[in-house]
């Protein structure tokens, strides 16, 4: 299967690009540049909520692959995102409990396809990202998913914390990970459940987490001190499974 990701340069086709809806992840702009195409283009990116940088023209220079920016490149999903109510429809259509993942900050497109691929084979009803400090739905994020983005509706949220939080008034719950919460296997993870896991780095976030109901923590008995992300994530999502089967 054929994934395109597209960088569009040139005033006229990022404005036709945004005109014809495409799914546009960043924006950068030439900075100081304010006339009036770029205005246009500033304007409709806005309208769609787009992550705007503005940029040096050496920056401009390096991220462009034609050499004829004009002041603008655009960086366009590979695949289209979802919205969270479509997970909800999912759900409803297995009669399942919600289980879902929010991955705050994930900034590697090998992990996040990864963890798209164990989101659906661990049951996962969908994915949420944050539009910020986070890999879009890139190219190397569908190819590593495996075929699961085909199936497995990922959506971007301007503020993970307030999401969260919206969700836990309809009914969700909400464990995220951290060395330094409850061990996993103490805790009840059934029920409709959001699955919270952090960037490679700093893990997850401290607003983040003050939201979340429940801290847990992975087991570890060797000479190192953490997994890699998207491991961590699916030790973390099968053990949800695994309560879930033994209801």
């Amino acid at each position: 299967m054929r994934y395109e990701e597209f960088t569009i340069e040139g005033r006229n086709a990022v404005l036709e690009a945004f005109r014809a809806k495409k799914t546009i992840d960043k924006l950068f702009v030439l900075d100081g540049c304010q006339d009036g195409p770029i205005r246009s283009i500033t304007r409709e990116a806005r309208k769609q909520d787009t992550i705007i940088n503005y940029v040096s023209k050496e920056r401009l220079n390096q991220l462009s692959e034609t050499g004829n920016h004009q002041g603008v490149i655009a960086y366009a999903a590979a695949y289209e995102y979802a919205e969270i109510n479509d997970m909800f429809r999912l759900e409803e259509e297995k009669g399942e409990a919600p289980f879902i993942f929010f991955l705050d900050g994930i900034e590697d497109p090998h992990n996040l396809g990864a963890i798209i691929r164990t989101a659906n084979l661990a049951g996962a009803h969908g994915v949420v990202i944050p539009k910020r400090r986070a890999v879009g739905l890139t190219a190397t994020v569908a190819k590593t998913s495996a075929g699961a983005l085909n199936y497995t509706p990922v959506a971007k949220v301007t503020n993970m914390a307030n999401t969260i939080e919206e969700l836990k008034e309809k009914g969700m719950w909400f464990v995220c990970a951290d060395m330094g919460g409850e061990t996993m296997y103490k805790l009840n993870l059934t029920g409709p459940i959001g699955l919270v896991v952090g960037n490679e780095g700093e893990g997850v976030s401290r607003l983040v987490k003050e939201k979340c109901d429940m801290v847990a923590s992975i087991p570890m008995k060797g000479d190192i001190d953490s997994l890699n992300a998207s491991v961590a994530t699916g030790v973390l999502a099968y053990e949800i499974v695994r309560q879930r089967l033994s209801k």
